[in-house]
Parts: C-alpha cells; sequence; structure tokens
C-alpha cells in the first residue's frame, strides 16, 4: 500500500483550543477500557516529554504525539519499539549492536534522542527494546528539544515512560500470551492503597513479566524479564514521595546478526530467500544485559500554582556481545564468508539530580507561567573489547556446522579494558509561558549545559591514543514559539528551536581523535503546524511541516565500523500527518504518516584513493515514507475486531545512494472477545503475506536484518 492511500484518510487543517494550564504532577498509569470509541489523539492530556510546563499537546508549538496505554493494548505492542513504530514518521529496529536505532525526521541512532521516564542515557545501544508491560505509554516530540532534555535531540525526541503508583482505584491484571515460535509470556501488575488512616498515605504498584522465545532464526533463542516497584507516600496535603525501581535482564542465545546480500552489490539488494532463516553467528554467540534503575521523585506545593520537584536517578547497566557477526557471499554467491569475531563488555553507571520550580504568575496583566531548574548527571562508561577481523570461514549456506567461538584463533577469554569515559553535565533551564492575547500565548525555552569528558585509555599509549584527555563544551538551546487558536477547536503555531551536542556521537564512548579537533555539533529547526477537532469532537488531526539544518556532526564510516566521519551540512524537510475518525459510535480509524527529504548539503567521502561530494545524495537508514493505518470496530459489547497496515518506503545502504533495500507494507488483523468483567480474549496476526523485508540495513557489510515472518498469537488478559 503506498503512502498516499494513508495521507486520503489522514485529515490536515488548523487548530488548538487553549485549555486551562495543569500543574506539575507525578505521571499516573489508569487502565482504561479497550473500546475503539475511548481512543484519539491524545490532545488534551498534559504530558512532559514537550515542555517543562506541563502543557498538553494542543497548547504546544510542536509536533508532539503520544501512545497511551489504551493504544498499547489495541495494537498489541509487545516491546516499546513497537510502541514507537505507532507515531508519526518513527521507523525503529533493534539489530544487535545498534540497539535502540531511531530513523525519524532525516536524522537516526544517537541524532534522535531516546529517554527512560525523561533520563537520557546518552549512549545508543542501551537503548534495547523492553519488553512493554511495565510501560504506560510513549511521548515523541519532533525536531529539536535540547532546551528541555540536553544536548543532542536534533531530529527529535521519544520519552518512553514506566507505568506508577497512583491515587486510582485498586486494580490488579495478568496477562498470558503465546505466539508462533515457541514466543509466550506472562505479566502480572497491581496497583493498591495500602491505608485509608488519616495522616500519610501510601500506594504501591508492581509490575513484572517474564517472556521467552525460540526466534524465527535458526538457533536464535531470548529470555527476558522485566520489574517495576514503585511507592507513591503522601506525607503531607503538600508533600508527596514517590520510591521507583525497575530491573531488566535479557539473554539472547546464538544473536541473529543479518543475512548476507547476493552479488552483485549494487542498485536493489538481494538475499537467498530459500536461506531467510540462516543464522551464521557461532552456536555459543551470546548477548546478555542487566539494567537497574532508582528514582526518588520529590513533590512539595509550596502555594497554590507554585511547587517544587525533585528528581534523583541512578542507573547501573551491564551489556556483554561474544558474536561472529560479518557474512558475505563468495563472488559467485556459492558459499558465505565468515569473519568478524567480537567480544565485548560495557559497563555503564549513571547518576543525577533534577530540580524543578513550577509557578502560575503574571508579567503585568498577561498570565505568565514558568518552569525553571537546574540538572546534574555524572555518566560512566567502560568498554572491554576484543575483535578479530580476519577470515575465519566459507560455509555452505545450505549446511554448515556453526563452529564454537572460543575455537576462533586470537579469541581468549576474560575481559580487558579499553576506555573509561566520564561525562558530567551541569545544566540550568527555564521555559515560560506568556499570554499575549485571550487566543495568542507566546510559549519560550533557554537552556545552559555545560558538558564535561574525562577518558582514561588502559591500553597501549600513543599519539592518536593518550593515556588520559580531558575536553569541555558549553551549550546553549532554545525554543520560541506562538501559538494561535483560531477557534475553541481549531489552532495554528509557529517555532524555532535549537540544538547543540558535542563531536563523536556518542561521548559515554567517544575516542581522542573523534573529539580533539571538533567543536559542537549545531542543529536549527523551522516548523509550523496545526492541531484541530471537528464533526462535534468525533474527529482530531494535526499537521506539521518542518525543516532542519544541522551543521558539522559525524555518521558511520562504512570503511571502519566503529569509527566516525565528518560531514558538514545536511538539511531535513518534512510534513507529519496524524489523524483519527470516530467514524461511528462502534468505528474507529486512525492513522499517521510521516514524509521526509534528508539529503547532505556537504560531505565528502572517500571512497578507496578518491574523495568524492555526497552533496544531495540521502543519508543511509532513512525512509522517505513512513505510514500507519488502523480501522477498530466494536461489534456488540462482547466482540471487537480490528485491521491495521504499516508501509516503509525503500532505504539506501550506503552514502553513494548505489545501494538501496527495498520498501515494504506489512498487515495485520485481531479479534478480541471481551467478558464482562473486563477481562478479554484475542487473537492477532501479524505480517499476513508473510512480506520479507529488512528492518535495518548494516551500511559496512551490506548485511539485512529482516523482520519476522507471518505470526499468529493468541493472548489472554484478566482483571481483578
Amino acid at each position: 500500500m503506498k503512502p498516499e492511500y494513508f495521507a486520503i484518510l489522514l485529515a490536515s487543517a488548523s487548530g488548538l483550543a487553549l485549555a486551562d494550564h495543569a500543574p506539575l504532577e507525578l505521571p499516573s498509569s489508569t487502565i482504561t477500557g479497550t473500546e475503539a470509541q475511548s481512543s484519539g489523539l491524545n490532545l488534551d492530556q498534559p504530558i512532559s516529554t514537550g515542555s517543562r510546563l506541563g502543557l498538553t499537546p494542543r497548547e504546544n508549538p510542536a509536533s508532539v504525539s503520544v501512545a497511551d496505554s489504551v493504544k498499547i493494548e489495541r495494537i498489541g505492542a509487545r516491546d516499546f519499539q513497537e510502541i514507537a513504530n505507532s507515531l508519526p514518521g518513527v521507523n525503529a529496529a533493534a539489530p544487535p549492536g545498534h540497539g535502540g536505532n531511531v530513523a525519524y525526521r532525516g536524522f537516526n541512532g544517537s541524532q534522535v534522542n531516546q529517554l527512560f521516564n525523561g533520563i537520557s542515557l546518552q549512549y545508543n545501544s542501551a537503548n534495547r527494546p523492553v519488553d512493554s508491560w511495565i510501560y504506560d505509554r510513549a511521548e515523541l516530540i519532533g525536531g529539536p528539544s535540547s532546551f528541555a532534555h540536553g544536548s543532542g535531540s536534533v531530529g527529535g525526541t521519544l520519552n518512553y515512560v514506566t507505568k506508577l503508583a497512583n491515587r486510582g482505584a485498586n486494580t490488579s491484571e495478568t496477562r498470558l500470551r503465546y505466539a508462533r515460535f515457541d514466543r509466550h509470556e506472562l505479566a502480572v501488575g497491581s496497583n493498591q492503597a495500602l491505608n485509608d488512616d488519616p495522616g500519610a498515605r501510601h500506594y504501591l504498584r508492581l509490575d513484572a513479566s517474564r517472556s521467552a522465545s525460540n526466534g524465527y532464526i535458526d538457533r536464535q533463542e531470548r529470555e527476558a524479564n522485566s520489574l517495576a516497584f514503585s511507592l507513591l507516600s503522601d506525607l503531607t496535603p503538600q508533600l508527596s514521595h514517590t520510591l521507583a525501581l525497575e530491573y531488566l535482564e535479557e539473554w539472547e542465545d546464538s544473536p541473529y546478526w543479518g543475512t548476507p546480500t547476493l552479488n552483485p552489490r549494487q542498485g536493489k539488494l538481494r538475499i537467498d530467500r530459500r536461506t531467510r532463516f540462516n543464522n551464521y553467528n557461532v552456536a555459543d554467540g551470546r548477548y546478555e544485559q542487566r539494567v537497574r534503575w532508582l528514582r526518588s521523585i520529590t513533590e512539595y506545593q509550596l502555594a497554590p500554582g507554585s511547587s517544587l520537584r525533585n528528581t534523583f536517578y541512578h542507573y547501573r547497566g551491564q551489556r556483554d556481545y561474544r558474536n561472529l557477526e560479518v557474512y558475505r557471499y563468495t563472488p559467485d554467491n556459492s558459499a558465505v564468508e565468515r569473519s568478524a569475531a567480537y567480544m565485548q563488555r560495557h559497563s555503564q553507571e549513571l547518576t543525577g539530580n533534577r530540580l524543578e520550580w513550577l509557578t502560575h504568575s503574571h508579567l503585568g496583566p498577561l498570565p505568565s507561567d514558568w518552569a525553571l531548574g537546574a540538572d546534574f548527571s555524572r555518566n560512566r562508561q567502560t568498554r572491554f573489547p576484543l575483535s578479530v577481523n580476519a577470515l575465519l570461514d566459507s560455509v555452505d549456506p545450505n549446511g554448515f556446522d556453526p563452529g564454537s567461538f572460543d575455537d576462533i584463533p586470537g579469541i581468549s577469554r576474560g575481559w580487558n579494558k579499553d576506555r573509561s569515559n566520564r561525562v558530567e553535565t551541569r545544566a540550568l533551564f527555564a521555559e515560560n509561558r506568556l499570554q499575549l492575547r485571550p487566543d495568542l500565548a507566546l510559549v519560550s525555552g533557554l537552556r545552559y549545559d555545560h558538558i564535561d569528558l574525562r577518558v582514561i585509555n588502559h591500553r597501549t599509549v600513543s599519539a592518536t591514543d593518550p593515556a588520559r584527555f580531558n575536553r569541555r563544551w558549553d551549550a546553549f538551546t532554545g525554543r520560541l514559539g506562538l501559538v494561535w487558536d483560531l477557534t475553541d477547536q481549531a489552532m495554528l503555531y509557529v517555532q524555532y528551536s535549537t540544538s547543540a551536542e558535542p563531536p563523536g556521537g556518542t561521548l559515554t564512548s567517544a575516542s581522542f581523535t573523534q573529539v580533539s579537533d571538533f567543536d559542537l555539533s549545531t542543529g536549527e529547526q523551522w516548523e509550523v503546524g496545526s492541531k484541530l477537532d471537528f464533526l462535534d469532537g468525533r474527529a482530531s488531526a494535526t499537521v506539521a511541516l518542518y525543516r532542519i539544518v544541522r551543521r558539522d556532526f559525524p555518521v558511520a564510516d562504512p570503511n571502519n565500523p566503529g569509527s566516525t566521519v565528518p560531514v558538514g551540512q545536511q538539511t531535513s524537510e518534512g510534513i507529519e500527518l496524524g489523524a483519527s475518525f470516530k467514524l461511528t459510535e462502534r468505528l474507529l480509524l486512525e492513522g499517521n504518516l510521516g514524509w521526509v527529504d534528508a539529503r547532505f548539503d556537504d560531505f565528502n567521502e572517500r571512497s578507496g584513493s578518491d574523495i568524492i561530494s555526497r552533496k544531495g545524495k540521502t543519508p543511509s537508514n532513512i525512509p522517505k515514507q513512513v505510514a500507519n493505518l488502523w480501522l477498530t470496530q466494536d461489534f456488540n459489547r462482547h466482540w471487537q475486531g480490528g485491521l491495521d497496515a504499516r508501509y516503509v518506503s525503500s532505504v539506501y545502504a550506503n552514502h553513494a545512494n548505489t545501494q538501496w533495500v527495498p520498501s515494504y507494507t506489512l498487515y495485520g488483523a485481531f479479534l478480541r472477545y471481551r467478558f464482562d468483567s473486563g477481562s478479554d480474549l484475542t487473537l492477532r496476526a501479524r505480517n499476513l503475506t508473510d512480506e520479507q523485508y529488512a528492518r535495518f540495513i548494516h551500511q559496512s557489510n551490506g548485511q539485512y536484518y529482516l523482520g519476522e515472518p507471518r505470526d499468529l498469537e493468541l493472548t489472554a488478559h484478566v482483571r481483578f
């Protein structure tokens, strides 16, 4: 299905009604029903990702989207990347080595910031998709949002928000899933008030899940556990505290690193469909991840319209890899050559504290709301890599012994430190919303970041890799936007925003050569858009047009994996549409479309002994169009069904744009039976046409990272 067919079903117009400003409050996690008519674009629910002022998407001069718990359940999202892919223009995948790759508005990798409860790990491989059960929603703001979340995020910011204890009704639930490839999940959750005595009140929430799968690729097996605990305490009428703990662990045996493409590797890249499920990794290949989060959130109501919030957070993560990662066909495509044995450990620790003050006041006769604050974080990561890039063997794709990692020549046991990076950030930020007229508001934000990088080299010292080095940067970023209410249900907005980030892509793994001679990478965006309700409130729509220019930044070097090369400038121009129509009381149509024209303006790349300009070329793994469509019907009080489709256009596999991967369209369907108790049983089919498609293309070696084949899943969700 082509994107223009999606666009016909999307509405674009102008509009936003200005709602009363919402106070700063702890996010809640209320479980709601799955009625089709209860869903929409959530234009009036305050979210934190687009602003610290507690603005709703309708009040925000930016493209802001939300996938809430109702939508997560309705689309059957299994992890937070599937939640992200339901948002306009987002294309997310998780191939090993690129664990949290998201393409959005012409950028990907570290150029799209991913937050966990508003906190950035500052390392893309740390964003491995976690099972969706513990998440309440995902929020997205398009374009630079450094003014709210710190350096980076020129393409946009995704925020994954965990369920927290709330003051709602006592609820408990459990979910059991089973699907093809022995994929299964058991999940439980409960929110309970611990007491109803006068004085301090306490509320507890616990969510846990365990999932496992044999994998749709040969020999690939995965297990994962997730646990989220939170305790909300109303200590006084003015003072509340939330303690939140999360623990995540994941194991993957013989991880799938991709499928080699046939020679000649020019034009449309092709695979041998007969070897679709082959796994060329060694038999004892491994990926492991263990993550621990701690947050302490304190809120104090100073006076009516004035509050303080302090968030202390600590993260500790360890990621281990031992795999054979690169596979190429011989010139006659008769055999597959395997190379690039790689063993690595990432040991990462992040500690920080954020203090925010929110006040509703006046500037003369004009209502003026302020959010002021300070942020401090210290992010430490040590990497322990061991790589053997030599050719290991040549195997018959129709039958081979995968071998053992320990038998690879040059591989030795034990972890040897490479570099220890410490990134310390101190920041001050301010946001304001000034009501110039009843129908016109000025929204502004400004942030200052002082970034200090210190690196210790644990290996051989050289001129390009000294024993220690230190670099500091100072970044000022901001946003200025106008929101104009045309009517009570329609608005227009315009905004200008900037971004800044240090060189090297990611400071938590940056080397001396990546940062020694480079200053800040900068970006700016102009965006205009509209949000509106129509058809007597039965429909809502959003539209955004943007232009982003980014200067002096790194991209992956295809000739030297793990390294980067500098780019002078890139421009991205595009449009995003989103719409929700309640066609009848029982029939809901939703969809979104993202279109982007991303191109290098100033980029010279080495090809052999030549330097070639890539001006006008599109960055790799950037689709021009991404579209989603959902149709949901409540047949009666018990039965609900739906159809869905997702289109992703072709992407280039190299900077020269001489290799590309075809577009694809995925279709799905579900049928749900709801019991009187609110529990339900759902049968869901994914990839109905059994499309063979690449979710990601490895630029350095042209390997497809294939998406899953046709799948049938049965889910029982019980609430009590």
